[in-house]
């Protein structure tokens, strides 16, 4: 199983502003298990924080911009890409503006201080969400679309095509989450120099310069407009005849904007306030698109709160109806679980296959066969039973008892026909013989039934 991750220590960066061209410091901290991401305005009156997730975003014009109340926080998406890709689930931001520094226009410093101050391991599991269908959101305005399809791990695909003739047609791959220091983080931000002007005079980029943005120039104007927009970027002038990347250090990879684009996607998926297992494949994305696929996935979270495990048929049982006799002394007809699929230290996932032959049917009833609550509940205790005894020398020696049950709730009916999964989770270790444990049942993608319920271990005399 894996578990959530936090930084060792803090770090700080610092610089100017993009588009207030303020000096500004951003401060990363370690944060405790089920924080997730917040942003703290440490030059306001309270240090008021906003919560990173989707819903708090108000403006995409140039970036990704986050508001709760009076209080907002621009420029986020690389700071945020940089956690998300380095598997870091809880961070406290500390700002002392209105927006993150936008450094080199990448998120390459992030990730090196990240891995300068090391990653420590919490208690808490990570809590995935895997994609289980094909979701998809598109704009057929601006053409852009967004989708993603099950996979084993995270990956994404970003597809850009421009007006012009430097980065007409690109794509970018980043296959792995493993390779993102490398193979993206380093990925500068750009600009295209007829966008300038109306940034300008939009309040905007007031701190962008050669150093933080790539600057393509692909549509010749005069000089004297050149001039005038190099005074207002207090850059030098340039030959206004001379079209291309007109920045000093060159490209890092021939499609580094559309690595950017790729960038953004993922800074902007780390608001969704989970860890993904899925591919992304992104065409002519943006952050206007990119939140709104961001605000459907924590739709679907909230929907599949409780995910079911992922169960193959094909894949050979942790544990079989064998083993389970071994094990429990249950017997027909209150052997309830088949077999296990999955057992970890403290967590377990078990099978049982309802057929029309169950004994409860005959009475529970004969004319709308339905399995009674109270068996759903033995099921689940008996998956827990096996985990707790699995955890114990000579587990044949050992019985099961209920010792308290809570929080019980059934969603919907089990019939015949139904197969179930069963995932049971330790709340607390086992002490004094006595173990609490957290059960959810599944038929498909849905939760039909859960419960608290607390057991004591006892050796057979």
């Amino acid at each position: 199983m894996y578990k959530q991750k936090t930084l060792k220590g803090s770090f700080s960066l610092f610089g100017k502003g993009l588009h207030t061209g303020l000096s500004l410091t951003v401060t990363f901290n370690p944060a405790p298990e089920n924080h997730g991401y917040k942003i703290q305005r440490i030059d306001l009156d309270g240090q008021p924080t906003i919560d990173a997730v989707a819903e708090k975003v108000v403006d995409t014009q140039r970036g990704t911009v986050l508001q709760s109340g009076d209080v907002r926080v621009s420029t986020v998406e690389h700071g945020l890409a940089a956690l998300y890709a380095l598997g870091i689930d809880n961070c406290l931001i500390q700002v002392n503006g209105p927006e993150f520094p936008i450094l080199d226009g990448s998120s390459a410093m992030y990730v090196e201080k990240i891995k300068q101050v090391g990653v420590e391991e919490q208690n808490a599991p990570k809590d995935y969400y895997i994609i289980r269908h094909k979701l998809e959101v598109k704009d057929e305005e601006s053409g852009s679309c967004i989708t993603i399809l099950p996979d084993e791990e995270f990956s994404i695909t970003a597809m850009c095509s421009f007006e012009s003739k430097f980065i007409n047609s690109q794509f970018a791959t980043l296959d792995n989450i493993s390779t993102f220091s490398e193979e993206i983080a380093p990925a500068r931000t750009f600009v295209f120099v007829r966008d300038i002007e109306p940034l300008l005079k939009a309040n905007l980029i007031k701190g962008g310069d050669m150093d933080n943005a790539i600057v393509i120039y692909e549509r010749q104007i005069t000089q004297e407009q050149l001039d005038q927009l190099a005074d207002l970027l207090n850059v030098p002038h340039m030959d206004a005849t001379n079209l291309g990347y007109i920045q000093p250090k060159p490209l890092v990879w021939e499609n580094e904007c559309t690595r950017h684009k790729l960038l953004d996607v993922i800074g902007d998926m780390a608001l969704i306030g989970k860890p993904l297992k899925g591919r992304i494949i992104a065409t002519r994305p943006g952050h206007t698109i990119n939140n709104k696929f961001a605000r459907l996935l924590r739709r679907e979270i909230r929907k599949h709160e409780i995910q079911a495990p992922i169960y193959d048929p094909n894949d050979a049982p942790v544990m079989d109806n064998i083993r389970i006799r071994e094990l429990l002394p249950h017997r027909y007809p209150m052997q309830l679980v088949d077999k296990v699929i999955a057992l970890g230290p403290t967590s377990i996932v078990g099978v049982k296959n309802v057929t029309s032959n169950e004994p409860f049917f005959t009475g529970h009833f004969p004319q709308e066969p339905v399995m009674p609550g109270v068996l759903q509940i033995e099921a689940m205790a008996q998956c827990g039973g096996l985990l707790v005894l699995n955890t114990v020398e000579e587990p044949e020696r050992w019985s099961t008892y209920f010792l308290k049950i809570d929080e019980v709730k059934f969603r919907q009916k089990v019939v015949p026909g139904d197969t179930l999964l069963f995932r049971v989770e330790l709340l607390h270790p086992l002490r004094h013989g006595i173990s609490t444990m957290r059960g959810y049942m599944f038929v498909g993608d849905q939760v039909v039934s859960e419960a608290t319920f607390t057991a004591q271990i006892v050796k057979n005399k």
